[in-house]
């Protein structure tokens, strides 16, 4: 009885492997990656993007919903090719970088809506506020990298918007749009 005992575990042990490799963790480039964004400024729009940021992405192969995301953004990293208006908006009218260092987000759910197009819900926090947002993605799938053996993964065509205002961001109403549109590229390296 004891030797089936035994055996029985070890077959259950061999079966859960595969449930074990079905995730894949991938950590963002932010070299070959891009977050960025674009607000109205009186009647045209102003664009920048942020340079230092990271984060892993979990990719469940076997159940798309078990997949997450963490991405941490410094806050200071902003560049709008303008040395005075990116530090204006280090300032405390803006992000306060030095009160709210991080901009973060942290999925609560991935769901695949159609083929290699997901849905990542979770909760962003900017400016010391956290609120719940859903972004489109493409998942543009997995090949090998530039260097022997690493596998890369993209997440490309991410879009969200966001009202700066419910971030506490409110200074210069009507020169300034309410709504951030916030576009995601993002290459991933399996670790």
């Amino acid at each position: 009885m004891r030797h089936s005992f035994r055996t029985v575990l070890a077959v259950l042990a061999l079966a859960a492997l595969p449930a074990l490799a079905a995730e894949d963790t991938y950590k963002i480039d932010p070299v070959h990656s891009e977050i960025s964004f674009k607000i109205r400024h009186l009647l045209a729009k102003t664009s920048g993007r942020f340079t230092k940021f990271s984060g892993t992405v979990k990719v469940d192969t076997a159940d798309i919903s078990k997949s997450s995301v963490e991405v941490t953004i410094e806050a200071a990293s902003i560049n709008t090719d303008n040395e005075g208006r990116d530090k204006h908006l280090k300032g405390a009218d803006f992000f306060d970088v030095e009160k709210f260092p991080n901009i973060t987000f942290k999925s609560t759910s991935v769901k695949e809506v159609a083929k290699g197009k997901l849905e990542v819900t979770g909760s962003f926090t900017l400016h010391g506020v956290t609120k719940t947002i859903t972004f489109p993605i493409t998942n543009a799938g997995t090949q090998p990298g530039m260097q022997p053996g690493v596998t890369v993964a993209g997440f490309i065509d991410g879009a969200v918007t966001i009202n700066r205002n419910d971030y506490g961001i409110k200074t210069y109403p009507g020169a300034l749009g309410d709504d951030v549109a916030i576009a995601l590229n993002i290459e991933a390296a399996k670790k």
